[in-house]
């Protein structure tokens, strides 16, 4: 057998799944860890076999696809994050910034990625975003702990004189250093941050001697310096890493709530499209919808009722998703589901914007697998979770209406008998007073 699903709804199919399994749970006395066992069947089987039949991506032109279908199928973003992956790296550091003029534009800056965030969360300079942005500072990278806060005045100081913020890349800032940059960003208004040095031993002062040269530091005049061949070329080795830069891609519009939106669609774009290169895609959704076929586990011979109640679940959610994007573009949900299960095609899809079974992949609609991945593993452990506990805390005054919506989501895709539907949502009102 086999059973199917597609992205942007598997983050709710377990839940609607498991509010089936739940008010069979109320009324029926079903073993929930047996339940539980089942659901985890079925979601290792579909990840094995996503894993299986994914497409791993490398061209530009592989890139641009996936990258415009995440940004809504708007070409002009997904060929510009495919130039900057292309000139800084599938694995470099590309920006999202506003933009000045009507056009998206892309530039390349010198820079480098430091896998570390800032120690501490009072230095957040966008309480939005949560990241600390610091625009020309000066920098005080140093390989040791700073624990006293005498040892900072000097350069707190002239941070103050000349009005620039500051950032501290150490081994480490604690206690009373910590506490005395923590103060002066709150009540003198400097913009300071505090970073860890990335790495280890060595490793750490080789990173620390790689932003020093980022910064005009000592190893740069170190290279011009030197008269020894081997340090030479040593050195030179470590500037040509640093090389890359990094992507800033200024997003234009002619309004603040326009580039606002297409900044939104942009991050959702690398996002998919980083995830797309690191896992690789499978068919997907974009203007319609995909079927994305795995082969169900075999069931052992000593499975209970209970466990393959469970399996059917992750089946009957699976399906959901085709059932509601066709029911909406106006179709027949139930009918499309059963053509393409018919079909056992793992490629085969269904537009729904052209009403037409297409091929997926030639016809350029695809999703990372890590998506798709994520939704399903995340949404069935919360699922599960919320299934064990046997509790949940939630919005009094909000709790009616949520349970007729997941009700209602779940009586869409389970029956088509308003009878039963009625009889359900009869039974959710009662639960609700």
């Amino acid at each position: 057998m086999y059973f199917y699903g597609c992205r942007y709804h598997l983050c709710h199919c377990p839940h609607t799944g498991n509010i089936h399994g739940r008010l069979q749970v109320s009324s029926g006395g079903v073993n929930v860890m047996d339940l539980r066992t089942g659901i985890n069947m079925a979601v290792d089987a579909v990840i094995a076999d996503l894993k299986n039949k994914a497409l791993m991506i490398s061209t530009p032109e592989e890139i641009t696809q996936v990258a415009t279908i995440s940004a809504n199928g708007e070409r002009e973003i997904g060929e510009l994050i495919a130039q900057a992956m292309e000139k800084v790296g599938k694995d470099g550091v590309i920006t999202i910034a506003d933009g000045v003029t009507l056009e998206d534009e892309l530039d390349v800056v010198e820079g480098m990625k430091l896998g570390r965030g800032y120690i501490s969360p009072y230095f957040v300079t966008d309480q939005k975003t949560q990241k600390c942005e610091l625009e020309n500072p000066l920098i005080l990278i140093h390989d040791k702990k700073i624990s006293d806060m005498n040892s900072l005045v000097r350069i707190l100081e002239l941070a103050v004189k000349n009005n620039r913020p500051l950032l501290i890349v150490a081994e480490d800032v604690e206690s009373d250093a910590l506490a005395m940059l923590i103060i002066n960003k709150h009540r003198a208004g400097l913009k300071v941050c505090a970073i860890k040095a990335p790495g280890f031993g060595e490793n750490r002062r080789a990173n620390l001697d790689d932003l020093a040269v980022l910064t005009g530091g000592e190893l740069r005049a170190s290279v011009e310096k030197s008269t020894a061949m081997f340090d030479k070329e040593k050195a030179q080795e470590r500037l040509s890493k640093l090389s890359g830069g990094v992507a800033v891609f200024k997003v234009g519009g002619s309004s603040e709530a326009e580039v606002g939106e297409r900044k939104d669609r942009v991050t959702d774009a690398l996002n998919a499209t980083r995830a797309a290169v690191e896992e690789g895609i499978v068919p997907g959704k974009w203007r319609g919808c995909s079927l994305v076929c795995y082969q169900s586990p075999e069931e052992p011979s000593n499975a209970n009722e209970d466990q393959k109640r469970g399996i059917q679940i992750i089946e009957n959610a699976l399906k959901a998703p085709t059932f509601t994007i066709v029911s909406n573009a106006g179709g027949e949900g139930s009918l499309v589901v059963g053509k393409l299960l018919e079909q056992d095609d793992p490629s085969l899809g269904y537009d729904a914007a052209k009403g037409q079974y297409v091929n997926m992949v030639k016809a350029g609609i695809v999703d990372p697998l890590k998506v798709i991945r994520t939704a399903l593993v995340d949404a069935a452990s919360v699922s599960l979770l919320l299934t064990t506990t046997e509790a949940t805390v939630v919005d009094l005054q909000g709790r009616k209406t949520h349970l007729q919506i997941a009700c209602q989501i779940w009586t869409t895709w389970v029956t088509d008998s308003v009878d039963q539907q009625l009889e359900v949502l009869k039974m959710v009102e009662k639960l609700c007073h």
